[in-house]
């Protein structure tokens, strides 16, 4: 076994060893937690402002535990929280920012291993991210779903419902006084969304990647079992440091591979694509959209919202992630986990419980309706679609383009009685990709035109450089890439325009010559930066396409060399 990394901090007997060992003293530490045992960070996203992560520091508490039993010294820090529901102008803007903290923390205290507390959306790839451009021995554990929302005997699912009351108001079909009387029943505990948005999708595929334990995808924040989860992960960490096996050792092309099939069949976030190619970037897997499309014959075995019925709550007493692993079982690639045995030895032995929660992949709630990569000449560089979120009868369509330059010159018109579209009408939206907004944010579900939904219409095809929240439905078409602000063809985009779409075909056209295209972009002039300082400045300057995972250029890659200079 190689020397520990935190010997260089902790087991020198010099003026820098009594330095560092002398101030961590003053919290209580004896002498002997300095005998060269393993140091595991516990790295905390805990925050009052992230509301999914607000069970954090109870978790952290049985990360110690199983640290202690088996033999290491558990050192807690915080970093950056990013509250998806509670930052603006996105957290999205702010993930680049999360891993930066994460890798610098990592890399600078001398701990040997590293748990990640997360669940807000952002917080588990930001994490990840920063982790594996350092890569120590690493494992996750998330902060878990809500209990499902309750409201006059009904469930209710987080951002899915509000999405579905709010346009029942805007139809006349519900009250405004019902409408917020769900407000208290949508969130009854501590946790991420119910549904399977982005948090829950992204906490189940750390499982399916084998970057956490059995059941770190479900099981509820408040549930028993997760304090267990994460003592039994303080326990693992140990071992994992004493195995040497690191983040790298366990992410592969094969763990991105399964993790693009489960996210089919889980009716997973659209925003995993970011994520995942973001990640792939930093431990040098060779991750391309076209990779993506390997989850496109890929069943629907999940009934959650937003492209089912259920929520996580059910998902977990169904059996929760190692059921749907079984059932992909002659899908997926052979793939190491921290476990240090094969994805296979987290779904043996899996049982469903209910089989209108987790369908068999021969009878599956729906066919082949994994994310779908669009080409063409309005996205050359690809955009995507998720069909089992989407209306069938939508996903191939031709239609002519009503544009919104701006956001806010889409929340000023969307709703005048006068707008001239009908449900044949293609929506497009520009300026909200990674730097034009900045950020990307979650704004891609345009909402339909309340003079159509008046008329029973609540679905038409949408198109922007924008993302969607996982929690979001509709036929929605995203991450059209180059963004326009970036001068993609997005740009070019004029009202009356005709825009073809067919998933099925994988082709995203603007029907428009390229003549007059050319005459176009000679007339295009790119939008002031929003931004002049600071971070969000770096960040317009610096961030990459979505097709890219909207990284920041000089963080791709990793850098594992040991510090070496003291500070004194």
């Amino acid at each position: 076994m190689s020397e520990r990394r935190n010997r260089s901090w902790y087991g020198m007997m010099d003026k820098d060893g009594f330095i560092r060992r002398s101030w961590m003293k003053n919290q209580g530490f004896p002498d002997h937690v300095f005998d060269g045992r393993p140091v595991i960070g516990i790295c905390n996203t805990w925050s009052e402002l992230t509301p999914c992560n607000s069970g954090l520091r109870e978790l952290a508490e049985g990360v110690k535990r199983g640290v202690w039993e088996a033999g290491g010294f558990p050192v807690e820090f915080p970093v950056m929280s990013l509250g998806e529901t509670q930052m603006k102008p996105t957290a999205m803007l702010f993930r680049n920012l999360l891993s930066m903290d994460v890798e610098e923390s990592i890399r600078a205290y001398g701990m040997d291993g590293v748990v990640l507390l997360g669940g807000c959306d952002k917080t588990t790839p930001g994490q990840l991210m920063g982790a594996a451009s350092v890569d120590l021995p690493t494992i996750v554990v998330s902060s878990g779903p809500m209990l499902n929302g309750k409201w006059m005997g009904r469930d209710l699912g987080s951002g899915t419902d509000v999405r579905k009351f709010a346009m029942d108001v805007k139809a006349g079909d519900m009250t405004l006084k019902d409408f917020m009387a769900t407000e208290s029943g949508m969130s009854r505990s501590k946790g991420v969304c119910m549904t399977m948005g982005t948090a829950s999708t992204m906490s189940s595929l750390t499982e399916v990647m084998g970057l956490a334990l059995p059941m770190n995808g479900s099981l509820p924040a408040v549930d028993a079992r997760r304090m267990a989860l994460a003592h039994m992960t303080g326990k693992r960490i140990v071992e994992m440091v004493e195995e040497e096996l690191k983040l790298s050792n366990v992410l592969t092309k094969t763990s991105f591979e399964n993790a693009i099939l489960a996210n089919a069949a889980l009716g997973g976030s659209t925003n995993a694509v970011v994520h995942l190619l973001a990640l792939a970037g930093r431990v040098g897997v060779d991750l391309t959209m076209e990779d993506f499309e390997i989850g496109g014959e890929i069943p629907l075995l999940v009934n959650c919202m937003p492209s089912g019925t259920y929520l996580m709550e059910d998902f977990c007493y169904a059996g929760g992630v190692p059921v749907v692993l079984k059932e992909l079982r002659h899908k997926l690639r052979p793939a190491n986990t921290v476990m240090g045995k094969d994805i296979s030895h987290y779904y043996e032995e899996a049982e469903c419980y209910n089989r209108d929660v987790i369908y068999a992949h021969d009878a599956p709630l729906k066919p082949s309706v994994g994310l779908r990569v669009l080409r063409g000449n309005l996205a050359p560089k690809g955009a995507i679609v998720k069909p089992s979120a989407a209306s069938e009868h939508l996903l191939e369509h031709e239609g002519p383009a009503y544009v919104f330059e701006t956001i806010e010159e889409l929340k000023a018109n969307i709703d005048r009685d006068d707008l001239p579209v009908d449900e044949n009408s293609v929506l497009v939206l520009k300026h909200c990709g990674p730097k034009g907004y900045p950020g990307m944010p979650e704004v891609g579900d345009m909402p339909v035109p309340a003079k159509l939904v008046k008329h029973g219409v609540r679905d038409i095809v949408r198109v922007s450089d924008a993302r969607m929240s996982g929690t979001a439905f509709g036929t929605v078409i995203l991450h059209v890439s180059p963004e326009a602000t970036a001068g993609g063809p997005l740009a070019l985009v004029r009202t009356g325009d005709r825009i073809r779409l067919s998933a099925s075909a994988g082709v995203l056209e603007l029907l428009v010559s390229e003549s007059e295209l050319a005459d176009r972009r000679a007339e295009w002039t790119a939008p002031a930066p929003r931004y002049a300082r600071g971070y969000a400045r770096m960040y317009v300057d610096h961030v990459l396409q979505a097709d890219q995972g909207a990284d920041l250029d000089f963080l791709i890659g990793k850098d594992t060399r040991p510090v070496t200079r003291e500070s004194h």
